[in-house]
């Protein structure tokens, strides 16, 4: 998996040339019998919005507040243990900037085309990663969370799985900046296989859904392992594999009719920016657009991200005052996304979407 054989086949259909290129399988419905699946809640990073993101203590608080699924980002250390993180640099969710021992690993990388300056996970050892703390990441906006600086610590792929296991959750990992980490010799798709395999969670019956912005290694992903896939889309720019391999597809192409049809060739599901689903005008939310329809129609799911219960994360028409770090209306927020058809939103704050959904589904 750590070549990109299947980028050009990719591309082809995505770009609407073909649509047979990719391997032909078919996607889990979105609806049966005329009926959408009840929708889910996502941990997004566990309960972020209450304890600091990817570790097992806002994992734990996200299943205990309703989350079906807890979501780990997934980025490799020097010796190619997977670790949840956003951002395989560091220095926003760690303390390391504060560790003397580790000054000299401080470095200016180029990450998917652009300068990052930091401490990245990729120079660091297992060992050397575990003996530091995770910390908020948005100390201005959650200044409450940041009493917990100090006291977790980043977990593994592995752990994530256990608790997942042991709390009877789905498990929704995304595999950040894959081509990357291929070009350095740390392939993600491998061990992710591997751990899954390792805690019996490679099988359609599993509640595991893997995720990525790129395209190829979800591609590769699907050959391999018998879980569901989803395509991450954004509001705007283009999947780094498609824009290093020159190919032209965009997010914008690949949410057309036909584009969202070569997604289902090797996907099951959509992560739509929530703005691609609730379009805003003059910052506040407007008629859903057809995202929803066609993706249904072409048997994929939806799910949204990312609802958050600060005013600043929120359309207008959901906000509480002028206070941009204060909560907002994020329990009408998320009916809304119900109602335009949605299967699932990734929250922050899982405890306001559960609530949300229950009483949605009356």
């Amino acid at each position: 998996m750590t070549t990109r054989k299947t980028v050009a086949a990719v591309a082809a259909a995505l770009t609407l040339s073909t649509l047979t290129c990719l391997p032909a399988q078919a996607a889990a419905p979105a609806v049966a019998d005329g009926e959408q699946a009840t929708p889910i809640v996502i941990g997004h990073r566990g309960a972020s919005g209450y304890r600091p993101e990817h570790t097992l203590a806002a994992y734990k608080l996200a299943i205990k507040q309703g989350a079906a699924y807890i979501e780990p980002d997934l980025v490799s250390t020097r010796d190619g243990v997977l670790v949840a993180r956003h951002e395989n640099e560091i220095s926003g969710t760690t303390d390391v900037a504060d560790r003397p021992e580790f000054a000299d690993r401080r470095a200016t990388k180029v990450i998917d085309g652009d300068p990052v300056t930091g401490w990245f996970t990729e120079d660091f050892t297992y060992a050397e990663l575990k003996t530091l703390n995770a910390k908020e990441r948005l100390p201005q906006v959650r200044p409450d969370n940041t009493a917990f600086d100090g006291e977790l610590k980043v977990p593994t792929f592995d752990q994530v799985l256990e608790l997942a296991r042991k709390r009877g959750v789905g498990v929704y990992p995304e595999t950040k900046h894959p081509t990357y980490f291929d070009s350095i010799g740390l392939s993600l798709e491998e061990p992710l296989v591997a751990a899954l395999q390792a805690h019996d969670l490679d099988d359609a019956e599993d509640e595991v859904i893997i995720q990525s912005f790129e395209v190829a290694n979800l591609v590769e992903l699907d050959q391999v392992v018998d879980v569901d896939i989803a395509q991450l889309v954004s509001s705007s720019g283009a999947p780094y594999d498609q824009v290093a391999a020159g190919t032209g597809v965009t997010y914008a192409s690949m949410l057309t009719p036909a584009g969202i049809e070569a997604i289902a060739a090797y996907a099951d599901g959509i992560g739509a920016n929530k703005d691609l689903v609730l379009p805003r005008t003059g910052g506040a939310t407007t008629t859903p657009s057809a995202l929803v329809d066609d993706a249904h129609a072409a048997g994929l799911v939806v799910h949204v991200w990312t609802l958050r219960r600060e005013n600043q994360f929120m359309a207008t028409n959901f906000r509480v005052g002028a206070d941009r770090n204060a909560p907002g209306d994020m329990y009408a927020e998320t009916q809304a996304f119900l109602d335009a058809g949605v299967d699932g939103v990734f929250s922050d704050n899982p405890d306001i979407a559960s609530a949300a959904l229950a009483d949605w589904l009356g």
